[in-house]
């Protein structure tokens, strides 16, 4: 009886956490929580400046604990696991973390600006809508400060800042998992909030519910996918650790129909979150019924996370087995890459094209994932904070162009846009071309050291298609830049709002480290490429 009663306490042990490495992650979460609860009990009132004061801290804090896990000289560089080895703390994962927080620094910024429209993209009154004569309204003779005064009288909804919160923390959870099970809590972490964040615009807010409903219901379809998947692949290595299933693959008596199977149904779900065609059908009008701030958060925070899953399932738990399953991914790379850059040259709303250019991105990511070797690795997590920065930048433009129904976004609105503000048309323009992949842009860079990886992995063809849909996507990006240089404004054509210093502050970030990646590569490289996952 003694004994049994010892070895029972000795498997109710608490696991072992090293909260040096997690004390990132367990800032995030932990703020989140706390955000909530000023959401709770703050009067109305203070709630847009103490969230918006805990989310600055919040982010600097865990950057800097992730700052001094890294540096530290007891940082094996190999990494830790933890959690009873659910996660695992690696060179990689500190990157991803590293980019997720900055990254969510400048949609946070864009979140939370009140200056480019009257109370802001997240408006508490519904009745704000243009046209629908309500009380916010303040008259024919009112002037600008009095409609924004009205308006920021009803403030924001600031269950964005939580729901921010809590969808960064499961990203960061996202990358770092080190099982199935605990990927698909995390997946779910994040998506629930990013399903809420969609449909919280009050301004076309139908459009912003439609987008939110598709997510919600595609989104489910996925988790399903990816779930089934997992049970596939516990039943084929009896065992969710990537790298239980791993060693299974290298095994003969084992099921080759639940590998398979458990690995395409898991497969279609992270490439749906990544947005890779055809996985992408979400993408294109959630992007464009979305407020803008949170599509910035969507298509930069999200595909990193995503792709940090894909890295981490491929590289853990399928290296070995990647002979049988590389055609298929070749086959996806080829459809999205042609999907984004094709189906891009027919888009007439401007965020509609750069959904599509995300999913050309997504093809060209994916290229370097399934390289399978060092420079992939490293090259496609570079690519990863490139796209970021560029697409949180782009998108804080995006919300300057307005006219009186909110956001200017259909391409013919944005004729002639450099004489009416050209610094805000040349700022896009850079931002274009770095999408597009020219020199000195790090968008140039990441291509660069992703067909690099390509090549070595003796993948000389899908580059060659790689290389040509990148010049077919460019031709979208340049037909935007002659629309704004080379046509005539009309006369009853969008304004540019003076950015307040929040987006002010998350553009110039964007732009400049697109500028400083592109003629300083090494620095960031050197990082992504400091280690390999740990299983």
């Amino acid at each position: 009886m003694t004994t049994f009663l010892s070895q029972n306490v000795e498997r109710l042990q608490a696991p072992e956490i090293d909260y040096g490495a997690v004390a990132p992650l367990l800032i995030v979460l932990g703020a989140a929580c706390l955000s909530v609860l000023l959401e709770a009990f703050l009067p109305k009132a203070q709630r847009w400046a103490a969230q918006v004061v805990l989310v600055l801290l919040t982010l600097a804090a865990a950057g800097a604990g992730l700052v001094l896990y890294a540096s530290a000289d007891s940082t094996p560089d190999q990494g830790k696991l933890t959690f009873s080895g659910t996660l695992a703390v690696d060179r990689p994962v500190i990157f991803l973390w590293g980019t997720l927080l900055l990254l969510g620094l400048g949609a946070v910024l864009l979140i939370a600006d009140r200056s480019v429209e009257p109370g802001g993209a997240f408006v508490a009154d519904a009745s704000i809508l243009p046209g629908q004569g309500s009380q916010v309204h303040p008259g024919p003779g009112a002037t600008a400060v009095q409609t924004r005064a009205q308006a920021s009288r009803f403030g924001m909804q600031t269950e964005v800042f939580p729901l921010t919160l809590f969808a960064l923390g499961g990203m960061m959870v996202f990358v770092a998992a080190n099982d199935l099970l605990t990927m698909f809590i995390a997946l779910e972490v994040l998506s629930l909030p990013l399903y809420l964040m969609c449909g919280l615009a009050r301004r076309r807010r139908l459009l912003s519910q439609e987008a939110a409903v598709k997510y919600f219901l595609l989104g489910a379809f996925a988790s399903a996918f990816f779930l089934y998947g997992v049970a596939l692949l516990y039943g084929f290595a009896g065992s969710v650790k990537l790298s239980d299933i791993a060693n299974a693959t290298t095994a003969t008596d084992r099921s080759d129909t639940l590998l398979y199977a458990g690995f395409g149904l898991l497969v279609v779900g992270l490439l749906f979150k990544a947005s890779v065609g055809p996985f992408h059908a979400w993408t294109p009008d959630v992007y464009q019924g979305s407020p803008t701030p949170v599509t910035a958060f969507m298509a930069a925070c999200t595909k990193v996370a995503a792709f940090g899953g894909i890295l981490r399932v491929l590289y853990g738990a399928f290296e070995r087995s990647s002979w049988e399953w590389n055609g298929v991914l070749w086959g996806v790379a080829v459809v999205s890459m042609v999907i984004g850059a094709v189906l891009g040259l027919t888009q007439t709303d401007v965020k509609r094209m750069i959904a599509y250019s995300s999913v050309a991105h997504a093809g060209f990511l994916l290229v370097g994932a399934i390289s399978l070797n060092d420079q992939g690795l490293s090259g496609t997590m570079f690519y990863l904070m490139a796209y970021g920065f560029t697409t949180i930048a782009a998108f804080g433009i995006v919300s300057l162009v307005r006219n009186g129904d909110g956001e200017a976004t259909h391409l013919s609105q944005w004729a002639g846009l450099a004489k009416r503000s050209p610094v805000v048309a040349g700022v896009f323009t850079f931002l274009l071309l770095a999408l597009a992949g020219l020199p000195l842009t790090s968008g140039f860079v990441g291509k660069f050291v992703v067909f690099a990886a390509a090549v070595e992995a003796d993948m000389v063809p899908l580059v060659l298609i790689a290389l040509v849909a990148s010049a077919v996507a460019a031709f979208f990006y340049l037909r935007v830049i002659v629309l704004m240089y080379f046509s005539e404004p009309a006369p009853d054509g969008p304004t540019v709002s003076v950015p307040g210093a929040f987006t002010t502050v998350a553009i110039t970030l964007g732009a400049a480290v697109t500028l400083v990646l592109g003629v300083f590569p090494s620095f960031a490289l050197d990082w992504a490429g400091a280690g390999a996952f740990i299983f």
